[in-house]
């Protein structure tokens, strides 16, 4: 983060640009996070606050699935001064001959169960690997992304989120969900 701006500020910040779109009691009501991409003030601050949640543990390697881990992924790479790699959601075969590691999920969100997967030669044995995504509601895509990480033989530090929309401390503990925002402050 700049050295102007507070945690809190860019937790407000995180609130304002948020839209919600359907009523309350609608089961289809969803969290329009777009806005978050629009204010470069706030962009610029996302990755360091991403990344401040795991200052214990520093990575050697950022971990984001497609689509929003991989715009925010990058952004707490690039604070921390090591590399990214995009976790792939459904790749079909590969027209390359690298080698992938693939894992399917357990229910996500959608109640989908997702194939997760990276190539192989991006993360080794030597790697502390943190997962970063804007949002965890059941934890499905991070478990996976853990197991693709235990694969290549790295160490999972946890996953690093903007909003925490778990609904029990279980997954919570085992994949050490850090972050900023907790669904009940939206």
């Amino acid at each position: 983060m700049s050295p102007n701006v507070s945690l809190e500020e860019v937790k407000s910040g995180l609130r304002r640009a948020l839209t919600w779109h359907g009523d309350r009691p609608d089961r289809h009501r969803y969290a329009d996070v777009t806005g978050w991409w629009r204010r470069p003030e706030l962009l610029a601050n996302l990755g360091p606050a991403l990344a401040g949640l795991f200052a214990d543990r520093p990575p050697t390697v950022v971990i984001g699935p497609e689509s929003r881990g991989c715009l925010l992924g990058p952004l707490v790479a690039l604070h921390l001064g090591v590399g990214f790699v995009e976790v792939r959601k459904n790749r079909a075969g590969c027209i390359d001959s690298d080698a992938w590691l693939r894992r399917t999920t357990p229910p996500d969100y959608r109640d989908r169960h997702l194939s997760l997967g990276f190539r192989r030669r991006l993360v080794g044995g030597g790697d502390r690997a943190l997962f970063v995504d804007d949002w965890i509601e059941t934890g499905g895509q991070a478990h996976g992304a853990r197991l693709l990480t235990e694969d290549a033989g790295a160490t999972w530090l946890g996953a690093a989120t903007v909003v925490d929309a778990l609904r029990g401390n279980r997954v919570r503990r085992e994949l050490d969900v850090r972050s900023l925002l907790h669904l009940r402050e939206l």
